[in-house]
């Protein structure tokens, strides 16, 4: 038994239109070579964050779940299946938001785009899985941690 997703949102196309608004500015800077050195790094690393933060992949790597940013590789955390007291889906909402982060009371949340995710406890975290696949992968988990 295994689990692999990815889900994508369109957070490229946001690091696109930001780069495209950061082009005029190298023009304008002229002779200023250091300038338009600094604006270009800032291009790219707006592009390959968003690129990063694009799409979500969620997966089985034995005993535990691997859960990974990119490409390219941005982000990753791991939950060991052993750890995982339980297992619901749930929504996330939009203070929750998008990407990765903690919010009090909440817990970790992991998402790329849109509201349903799936809500993980442990006995020292609560985390949320955004995914636009929660009801396989919370059955998926559900078998896991009920088979370890």
């Amino acid at each position: 038994m295994g689990y692999e997703h990815t889900q994508r949102g369109p957070g490229r196309y946001l690091g696109y239109v930001a780069a495209a608004g950061m082009v005029p500015l190298i023009w304008s800077v002229g002779d200023d070579a250091l300038a338009a050195v600094v604006i270009g790094a800032a291009l790219l690393l707006v592009v390959l964050v968003c690129e990063g933060f694009s799409r979500l992949t969620i997966r089985d790597e034995g005993d535990r779940l691997g859960v990974y940013f990119g490409p390219p590789p941005v982000w990753r955390t791991q939950i060991l299946y052993r750890d995982i007291e339980s297992v619901e889906p749930a929504k996330t909402t939009f203070l929750d938001g998008w990407g990765v982060h903690w919010m009090p009371g909440r817990g970790m949340t992991y998402n790329v785009w849109g509201f349903d995710c799936v809500k993980i406890k442990t006995a020292r975290r609560t985390i949320r899985l955004g995914t636009d696949d929660a009801g396989g992968l919370a059955a998926f988990l559900a078998a896991k941690t009920e088979a370890s």
